[in-house]
């Protein structure tokens, strides 16, 4: 039997989350994207807490990083297939339509590129939880640095039909920057203005602004209301270059 999933983030770098995730009932527990292993073993430490697996959504090794040393207390590596030769200490390489679990929690492993050609993101649809890596943002996507926007728009339309409660679990803090250039795309929404004060609040407090919701994103995310492709890439081009 499934218990709660509880997940706790664990700052790392300038802006990075990584993510402890735990069935209560069992104590199964993962990590997402551990691209600094110190930080992870010591909070599962002082939680006692032991990591069993690794799920990474795509290579690059601010997400990567720690890999090696959680692997080496234990635990098994899991990434997209697509990057297997570039995740270190890979023992599971997924797939569009593969599933992991966590305890009694089964995630859907969807291919979702644009950031990436093989990131992917899991979903746990028993939890209402997503975990999107660097794919979709608070008010934001990723950068293209590998797909097209045709990918990523697909990707983000993808993820936004999930249901409105979803939790989207991203792994870095750039809300405020992201709300700022959504202000920008679109002066005219109230939604946006009023998450982008929220926003402002909540940095100046020193307080965390992830995880978003689907139904938030699909009001006030830029790149999700985006109307066309061309669209998107307009945007995505606007933001590469927004200060």
């Amino acid at each position: 039997m499934a218990g709660s999933l509880e997940v706790v983030a664990v700052p790392a770098f300038s802006d990075n989350y990584l993510w402890l995730v735990r069935d209560s009932a069992n104590g199964d527990t993962a990590v997402i994207d551990p691209g600094d292993a110190e930080p992870v073993l010591a909070e599962a430490d002082r939680r006692g807490w032991r990591i069993g697996q690794v799920l990474n959504t795509h290579w690059h090794p601010d997400h990567t990083g720690g890999n090696l040393a959680v692997k080496a207390t234990g635990a098994r590596v899991s990434g997209p297939a697509a990057e297997a030769d570039r995740i270190p200490g890979i023992d599971v390489a997924l797939k569009e339509g593969d599933t992991v679990s966590i305890g009694g929690h089964v995630g859907e492993v969807w291919e979702v590129p644009g950031h990436t050609l093989g990131h992917i993101a899991f979903i746990f649809r028993s939890a209402g939880i997503a975990f999107v890596g660097d794919t979709l943002f608070a008010m934001g996507c990723g950068r293209l640095f590998e797909g097209t926007p045709d990918q990523m728009f697909g990707s983000l339309t993808r993820l936004a039909a999930l249901p409105g409660e979803t939790l989207a679990y991203c792994a870095h803090e750039y809300t405020l920057a992201n709300a700022k250039f959504a202000a920008y795309a679109e002066p005219d929404n109230a939604a946006i203005a009023h998450r982008l004060a929220e926003v402002e609040r909540l940095r100046a407090s020193g307080q965390m602004t992830v995880p978003t919701t689907i139904a938030l994103e699909r009001a006030t995310n830029p790149f999700i209301r985006a109307a066309s492709v061309a669209d998107f890439a307009d945007r995505r081009a606007a933001k590469d270059s927004f200060r």
